[in-house]
């Protein structure tokens, strides 16, 4: 049977449903919803059940998890939600990223803010703090990005899902050989950033990683001021900027094939994009160089940026590849980057853009 994808949009205000058959030239959109909720993450369930997670918070409410088994028709809110014992005085802000186990479907991972890892193992209905991470050696000295103390990437070798990495927002980058049980720090080759800690270990303000699917002892990373990779398991880490316009960014996905994709910005100090230039930089030799790819991306002054979890790639080959901005709108290029068309619809700031595949 034919497979159907669906783009998940999150914005500040709701979130927006995309679907297509694998063409992808023709959408349709569904939406607003979940309205008057900020929507920091989803995952889309494979297979038979098509539920959609959603990782939302509200200025009144605060963060919950949201799911739909019907694309939106109907919400449910789940009743678990991870938590901090109280005597930390540590308090879930946001929910950043939720992530499944790759062979166990009731097992689920969530990144959150303030920066920890929360696991499910019986799909929602209770979440364990992994505290190993949590209670690392310094921790009380961990300092806050600009966007929070968020624990924003988890990574997990497919092939042996007891190894972890995760990234976190002004700290650096962890790994775990025994499934959480205990991490290793890993910003060797980082340079270090003055986040106002005095911790020597946590100066490493990640913005993004990914983990090559054709080996998983390779990783990407969108750092605050540098492109980096790591070909031993992120033991090390080494420039790669050739190309580049500025190694500024957050967000950095990568598809089957290993195309690397990114959205460089003007600087810290002015996040849009250089010169106000609309352009996705493209790498096909595992970072080696980059190209712009901006065929059909706006041509007048563009001054948006895009945030980290605002861009995904679907499994197709050619890759589609899926931007949102900070003004509202969404690209999306159906042959992995060389041309870029722009969807129907302004919306409100996009914080997530991800997919998922589904029956037709």
């Amino acid at each position: 049977m034919d497979k159907q994808v669906t783009l998940l949009v999150g914005t500040q205000k709701g979130a927006f449903f995309f679907s297509s058959d694998q063409s992808r030239k023709q959408w349709k959109m569904s939406g607003p919803h979940l309205s008057g909720w900020d929507v920091y993450s989803f995952f889309g369930e494979s297979g038979g059940s098509k539920r959609i997670w959603a990782g939302t918070s509200h200025y009144s409410y605060g963060p919950t998890f949201r799911v739909t088994d019907d694309f939106g028709a109907t919400w449910q809110q789940l009743d678990a939600r991870p938590q901090y014992p109280l005597e930390t005085g540590w308090k879930l802000n946001r929910i950043w990223q939720i992530v499944p186990h790759p062979t166990d479907p009731r097992t689920l991972f969530a990144g959150v803010e303030e920066a920890g890892l929360f696991v499910t193992r019986d799909r929602g209905e209770s979440w364990q703090e992994i505290s190993a991470l949590t209670r690392q050696p310094g921790r009380e000295k961990w300092f806050p990005g600009n966007g929070g103390l968020c624990l924003h990437t988890i990574l997990i070798d497919p092939k042996n899902p007891q190894r972890m990495w995760v990234g976190i927002s002004a700290v650096g980058v962890f790994r775990t050989e025994d499934g959480g049980a205990s991490w290793k720090n890993l910003n060797k080759g980082l340079p270090s950033l003055a986040t106002g800690s005095d911790e020597e270990s946590s100066l490493c303000c990640v913005h993004k990683m990914v983990l090559d699917p054709r080996d998983a002892n390779t990783l990407y990373m969108q750092y605050h001021g540098g492109v980096f990779k790591s070909t031993n398991s992120g033991e090390g880490w080494t420039p790669i900027e050739t190309g580049l316009p500025g190694n500024f960014g957050f967000p950095m996905v990568i598809s089957p094939t290993g195309e690397l994709f990114i959205a460089p910005l003007q600087a810290d100090e002015q996040r849009f994009f250089k010169d106000g230039k609309a352009s996705i930089y493209r790498s096909r030799d595992a970072g080696a160089s980059w190209q712009a790819q901006s065929k059909g991306l706006p041509s007048e002054p563009y001054f948006a940026g895009v945030l980290r979890d605002a861009m995904a790639t679907d499994p197709f080959n050619p890759a589609g590849v899926y931007v949102g901005t900070t003004m509202g709108d969404l690209f999306h290029s159906i042959d992995a980057g060389d041309t870029w068309h722009q969807l129907p619809g302004k919306f409100p700031r996009i914080s997530t853009v991800k997919t998922m595949l589904t029956e037709a």
